[in-house]
């Protein structure tokens, strides 16, 4: 509920000119006297405190009609235009491995933990945006659908584990088109997808062109990150996908690289939400100007009493 205000309140000054006129510009009449007027007097002083009383309310009461008393309500609509983000992420059994091929020993990140780390930070900085995960190895699959809740979306990043989707193989060709279905009843705009690798597209159930043709159905950029060493992944093959739809490929061959890719993904698709602010009046003059009507009757009423004459 907002404040009460006014639409016109310069028109509260008309009480000042009431009140001047009530000292200066009294009604001269001819004075008769009387033996024992005060008793008169004291007999109608009762109602003519009344008569003034309601002369006053009638006054003030229209006057705070006429200056439209309303109450004002800010109400701020954001014009969501986010984007639909699909992340598509390895968690094949080779992305346990540090970035140099080896084991992951103390003190030494494994690839996987470094994507799930950057992936977040990428997540919270798209607020507005819908995004959705997919995870894949030996098989793809959903691991959640686009949604805006990004806390729910933390939790199951943070429940991944490297060989979590098999760990013989990489379906690149199946994330891709499990990615893609995402976005069947997206009504963004933009929709991009960020698949991240460290492997060859091996024992695909869907071939590579059918993928293909289904991002481009539903208007899918793609952004590749091939993730490793110069030779773990098939960049080719990473390029090819990211050229066909529009969209780049990227070498991360340590953490502080991938974290600048995804900076740069986030830069070159920023969301531009804007707000709109609307302000809803609901106006109260029919209460005063009822108050102002009701005394303005007994105020005749009174006045027009046999005894006051």
């Amino acid at each position: 509920m907002g404040d009460l205000t006014f639409e016109y309140p310069y028109l509260f000054l008309l009480i000042l000119v009431f009140i001047l006129c009530a000292f200066f510009c009294k009604a001269k009449s001819e004075a008769i006297l009387f033996p024992h007027l005060d008793i008169f007097l004291q007999s109608s002083s009762k109602r003519t405190i009344w008569i003034k009383i309601l002369k006053w309310v009638t006054i003030i009461a229209s006057i705070t009609a006429l200056a439209s008393p309303i109450i004002e309500d800010k109400v701020e609509i954001e014009n969501k235009d986010g984007y639909s983000i699909a992340l598509a992420l390895d968690a094949s059994g080779s992305m346990n491995y540090g970035f140099e091929r080896r084991f992951i020993t103390q003190g030494v990140e494994s690839k996987f933990d470094v994507s799930i780390e950057m992936a977040q930070k990428f997540i919270q900085k798209r607020p507005d945006d819908q995004i959705g995960l997919v995870v894949f190895g030996n098989f793809a699959y959903v691991a959640t659908p686009l949604t805006y809740d990004k806390m729910i979306l933390g939790q199951i990043l943070g429940g991944l584990s490297a060989g979590i989707a098999g760990s013989n193989y990489t379906v690149i060709n199946d994330a891709l088109f499990q990615s893609a279905t995402l976005f069947k009843n997206s009504k963004a705009k933009t929709k991009i997808i960020i698949l991240l690798t460290d492997g060859e597209s091996r024992g695909d159930n869907v071939p590579f062109d059918v993928a293909m043709r289904l991002t481009q159905k539903y208007g899918v950029k793609v952004y590749t990150i091939g993730i490793g060493s110069a030779g773990e992944f098939n960049a080719k093959h990473l390029r090819l996908i990211a050229d066909r739809s529009g969209g780049t490929f990227f070498e991360a061959s340590d953490k502080s690289t991938l974290e600048k890719i995804y900076e740069m993904i986030d830069e070159l698709e920023k969301s531009k939400i804007e707000s709109e602010r609307y302000i809803k009046k609901s106006y109260y003059f029919e209460y005063p100007l009822f108050l102002a009507f009701v005394a303005l009757l007994f105020y005749i009423f009174l006045i027009n009493r046999r005894d006051l004459l």
